[in-house]
């Protein structure tokens, strides 16, 4: 369990009155000014108490407050802060909550959320009591609400983007793909098929879509299009676009799908989307229909039989028919590679699918292959689909007949 082992904490109501204090007169919690405050509050510390404070007072006003020591951890992927006293941290080993990190009171929470909140240009208020932003500085997704909206205390989440892409030879050291399994991806990657990884949330799927990128021809140019910049391929040709929320106001909001009818006209090798979740779908849908191969995106589905109809309703949402959205979707012959968290936390690859249109005019994901947890292969009915557009190189000499 993550622990806080620094120097002891010092009083915290002394701590807040000399914040006060400090805010009042507007001054920075230098060493001698927080010495200066402590005296006129009658205090009495030394040294190494003095610049613990300060580092707990810079870490309030400017930084991330009690938060800091756990952003500067690389695993840790969410932070989740329920109350005051009630941190919890994933970092890769599922949620657990963390000890020695709290803050004074709520209002130290909802000081913190509207800080964060200004830093990504939003308001976080009674009259706008939730906020979902992505901060400037760390690329963290930044999500609050506040009370009365949550009745109890302020929520805060943030999940952090990991500041290093995972090869696939870490991905196959840490469980996440099976040797076979890797040899299949590195192999879809380079035919230039197409591909949407699918899952539930925090699955992974981001992960393993910079990490299939970074394996690109570095004379391929990819166009990332994206609500925030989540994906981060090591390529040398990396084009991003990103959408932009509306202001306070309501306007200037530019959208995924205007987005991706750009992208069109930047001579992409590859088009990607970060996430398809609404009317880009159709955009994405058109390219690969038009010759833009290698195209991929992620899509939230608990289950690879379920992404057809996922399509389907974003698609019809976005004013097509369900038979254009499926004639569509059959004509692009992506693969679908489905994401899996365990009870335990790990996260991993459990099957590639094929898309088949059948008689009555609808797509269905047909299964290609499985890996099981213990890394087995296991073959299916779409298996020879799968081996038409990627080869059969990959293909162990062993495996189970599913």
């Amino acid at each position: 369990m993550t622990t806080a082992s620094h120097t002891p904490a010092p009083d915290p109501v002394l701590l807040e009155a000399v914040r006060a204090r400090l805010a009042r007169e507007g001054a920075e919690p230098s060493p001698a000014r927080v010495a200066a405050a402590l005296r006129a509050e009658g205090g009495v510390l030394g040294d190494a108490e003095i610049l613990a404070i300060v580092r707990l007072l810079r870490a309030d006003l400017t930084g991330a407050g009690p938060l800091d020591p756990l952003l500067a951890e690389p695993r840790i992927t969410d932070i989740l802060v329920n109350g005051p006293s009630e941190v919890w941290v994933d970092d890769g080993s599922g949620l657990r909550r963390v000890s020695g990190v709290h803050f004074p009171d709520d209002d130290a929470v909802r000081r913190l959320a509207q800080r964060l909140a200004a830093q990504a240009g939003r308001r976080l208020d009674a009259a706008a009591p939730w906020v979902d932003a992505r901060l400037p500085a760390s690329g963290a997704r930044l999500h609050a609400v506040l009370p009365p909206v949550a009745p109890e205390r302020t929520c805060l989440s943030l999940r952090l983007p990991r500041q290093s892409v995972f090869s696939l030879a870490e991905l196959v050291e840490s469980g996440s793909i099976p040797p076979c399994g890797a040899h299949l991806l590195r192999a879809l990657t380079t035919s230039r098929c197409a591909f949407l990884i699918c899952g539930g949330a925090g699955t992974g799927k981001t992960t393993l879509l910079s990490c299939l990128l970074s394996l690109v021809d570095p004379s391929e140019r990819l166009l990332l299009v994206e609500d925030s910049a989540e994906l981060r391929p090591e390529h040398p040709h990396v084009v991003r676009l990103q959408a932009r929320p509306p202001n306070i106001e309501g306007i200037g909001e530019v959208s995924l799908h205007q987005l991706v009818r750009q992208a069109l006209r930047m001579r992409p090798d590859r088009l990607v989307v970060g996430e398809a979740r609404g009317s880009e779908v159709v955009d994405l849908l058109a390219a690969l229909n038009t010759g833009h191969e290698g195209g991929a995106s992620t899509v939230h589905a608990n289950a690879a039989a379920d992404l057809p109809a996922r399509i389907e309703a974003l698609g019809c949402a976005a004013g097509l028919s369900r038979e254009a959205v499926h004639s569509q979707l059959a004509a692009t012959r992506v693969l679908v590679v489905h994401l899996v968290r365990e009870p335990s936390g790990a996260r991993r690859v459990a099957e590639i699918r094929t898309l088949r249109r059948g008689t009555s005019g609808l797509v269905r994901a047909v299964p290609a292959v499985e890996f099981t947890a213990s890394g087995d292969l296991v073959r299916h009915e779409a298996l020879r689909d799968l081996t038409s557009l990627v080869g059969a190189h990959w293909l162990p000499a062993t495996a189970v007949e599913g």
